[in-house]
């Protein structure tokens, strides 16, 4: 017998941008787990072969769910403008976006923040993801009775606290929460859930990404501490994503236990 949860996704279509590691990866599996017998999965990244590869895992102990690998850099407008009249007609009616796709370069601080890496973050975390929401939106509002779907944003502590040595990923952060609340106000009259969750420190690639590829200094950015996993963040996408559709979990906020904001933090030290 199926959970509730698995009840209300069955028959969806999902589409997970940046799904090729990391919560992306880890949010299409959650969804596979929760509803492993009618689900179809859109999954998206700029790394096709991570993607054919989570698709194999996922298809392995799915039977039920059809996967769509389809590369596509959210940094790039015309790829995603191009992205839904590409689909095959069988995952054109999506149910639930989840703009997960996202990076941090460097941590330069003012004025020696190269223009490459704002351009980069810029497009990717706030540029894309609109792009993004645009591309889909259209199909939420074309249902009756106001429209209906699902926009889930992956955003961080650091849009609403910004910290020494990340001037402009919190600035994309803080883009993404304003775009947020701005769209959850537009869509008051539908039945389309705007649903924003902002995770605290969290261990992925994210960090490898930051320091170009130095897994050293990736690795102590992680020391003495436990951090969330991509797993912790996926329950809460696959949670609020499978609530009763009045029920909007608008805001939601997680931090690992030895973290109370974005620069307090307790450390383990090692005798």
């Amino acid at each position: 017998m199926s959970s509730s949860q698995a009840q209300r996704l069955k028959g969806k279509t999902i589409i997970v941008t940046g799904a090729s590691s990391g919560i992306g990866k880890s949010t299409a599996i959650e969804f596979a787990r929760t509803q492993p017998d009618d689900l179809k999965l859109i999954l998206t990244a700029r790394r096709e072969d991570a993607l054919k590869e989570v698709a194999k895992e996922i298809e392995s102990f799915a039977k039920g769910v059809k996967v769509l690998p389809v590369k596509l850099d959210v940094s790039k407008v015309d790829e995603i403008q191009a992205f839904v009249g590409k689909l095959p007609q069988e995952f054109k009616e999506i149910d639930v976006l989840v703009n997960n796709a996202g990076l941090v370069k460097g941590v330069a601080q003012a004025p020696d923040i190269a223009p490459a890496d704002i351009a980069t973050m810029f497009d990717t975390n706030v540029t894309g993801l609109i792009a993004m929401t645009q591309a889909i939106l259209p199909i939420f509002k074309a249902r009756p009775d106001g429209g209906r779907g699902d926009i889930i944003n992956i955003g961080s502590i650091a849009g609403r606290e910004p910290y020494q040595g990340g001037s402009i990923y919190c600035a994309t952060k803080a883009a993404v929460r304003s775009f947020t609340d701005a769209m959850r106000k537009e869509l008051i009259a539908t039945r389309i859930r705007v649903i924003e969750i902002d995770p605290g420190q969290v261990e992925t690639e994210f960090s490898v990404v930051r320091f170009g590829g130095d897994k050293e200094k990736a690795k102590k950015v992680y020391e003495g501490v436990e951090p969330l996993t991509p797993d912790d963040i996926a329950e809460i996408v696959v949670f609020a994503a499978g609530r009763r559709e009045n029920v909007v979990l608008a805001d939601t906020l997680v931090f690992p236990n030895h973290q109370a904001a974005a620069t307090v933090m307790h450390r383990k030290t090692t005798q």
